[in-house]
């Protein structure tokens, strides 16, 4: 059984439509008798152990190191790091998860811009990755993965590092306030009024055209929706995939999340499912209590 993790996390909303629609189209079909992901339910791809929130460059004896960020906003650039483990060294064996060997979160502080990239690792253990950033303002990079390292990481737990960047000028955006829905102006989600705290928790989204249209939703990454979310307050980082497949209501196609929102407040998520051959980034700013 794969450890189940429980992380959470600061994100952001606003996306232009550019940033929040990506062609994908060489994604592996999702297994409709198995649950994705969901603590305890026994399936591939849970997590029962995390090291870091997010919130800090060090945990569990590893580190971001190095990092290198674009200097403005709008030109398409290179940012590289490198992850290193407790001798100091960097690390260059991970365990594939959800498809590939990291996954990066690229957050402002106010909340208004996301990206989530898969970089490239060369020889010497330095990630890679070519990002196009909204507007100038304060980021956070995030990584998140599973060394593959049986001594310094014999629980097989996912890693979750955040190191800071900033890109010279003023952000414009004000996040938004707490609602049920978020669109990125094609695609619709929609949360209860408000979400459930506590170690072991379910709800529900539900993805639609607007209109409570029925959309053709396809897996993106192994899964049929990645929820990428951040604690409002704290800054702590949380990710977790539908179980199964798609219930489709007259409201749309309902996905049903098993996670561990532990920590009451607002919670800023943005929500990427596969549309017709695109990946959608819906944010969506709602309450956990």
């Amino acid at each position: 059984m794969r450890p189940t993790y429980r992380t959470i996390s600061l994100l952001a909303a606003g996306l232009m439509l550019a940033g929040s629609l990506a062609a994908c189209s060489d994604d592996p079909p999702v297994d409709d008798g198995r649950q994705v992901l969901g603590p305890g339910d026994g399936q591939p791809h849970t997590h029962d152990t995390f090291l870091g929130d997010g919130t800090t460059a060090d945990a569990g004896g590893y580190s971001m190191a190095g990092l290198t960020f674009p200097t403005e906003s709008r030109v398409p650039s290179d940012l590289t790091f490198q992850i290193l483990d407790s001798r100091g060294e960097p690390v260059t064996e991970y365990v594939e998860e959800q498809t590939k060997l990291i996954h990066l979160y690229v957050v402002r502080d106010d909340l208004t811009d996301f990206r989530h990239v898969h970089p490239v690792l060369g020889d010497d253990g330095t990630w890679t990755a070519r990002v196009d950033l909204t507007d100038p303002g304060r980021y956070r990079v995030v990584a998140e993965f599973v060394p593959d390292d049986e001594e310094q990481n014999p629980d097989g737990s996912h890693v979750v590092l955040g190191e800071r960047a900033q890109v010279a000028g003023e952000s414009p955006a004000v996040p938004d306030e707490p609602g049920r829905t978020g669109s990125d102006g094609m695609v619709t989600v929609t949360a209860p009024e408000t979400l459930p705290a506590g170690e072991d928790t379910q709800f529900d989204l539900t993805v639609s055209d607007g209109d409570r249209g029925v959309l053709n939703l396809g897996t993106y990454l192994g899964s049929y929706a990645h929820l990428t979310g951040f604690d409002t307050a704290t800054g702590a980082f949380v990710h977790a995939h539908p179980l199964g497949t798609p219930s489709i209501t007259d409201d749309g196609s309902d996905l049903t999340f098993h996670t561990a929102l532990g920590t009451p407040g607002t919670y800023r998520f943005f929500v990427q499912v596969r549309v017709d051959g695109f990946v959608h980034t819906v944010p969506l700013t709602t309450t956990v209590a």
